[in-house]
């Protein structure tokens, strides 16, 4: 299990439990965690799970494939550290990521 903490675009806070294995936006979903919409239901079809991630853990969560980056190309307000969640697998290596949700997922 890893705790992922989600921060909504006002800045507020929400600690889950997530399984190892499972991505980022599927704990997003099980935790009714508002701004990830998931709308393909995690087959990286659509930018609605777009997140962005806290500086401290662009390493460890990498940067996107050609597929997500094209997906990300829909999004909007796009930054260096913006990822699609149902592209980040949760390990033990996440355990404490930070990410925030934009404003919007259009």
């Amino acid at each position: 299990m890893a705790t992922l903490i989600f921060v909504d675009h006002e800045g507020n806070e929400r600690s889950v439990e997530a399984s190892k294995g499972e991505s980022v936006m599927e704990a997003a979903i099980k935790n009714s965690i508002p701004g990830i919409d998931a709308d393909c239901g995690g087959a990286c079809a659509c930018a609605t799970c777009h997140v962005y991630i806290d500086p401290a853990f662009m390493e460890t969560v990498g940067k996107p494939e050609d597929m997500e980056q094209s997906m990300l190309d829909f999004a909007e307000n796009v930054t260096e550290n913006s990822r699609l969640s149902c592209q980040i697998t949760v390990s033990d290596e996440l355990n404490g990521l930070k990410v925030t949700t934009p404003e919007s997922q259009h």
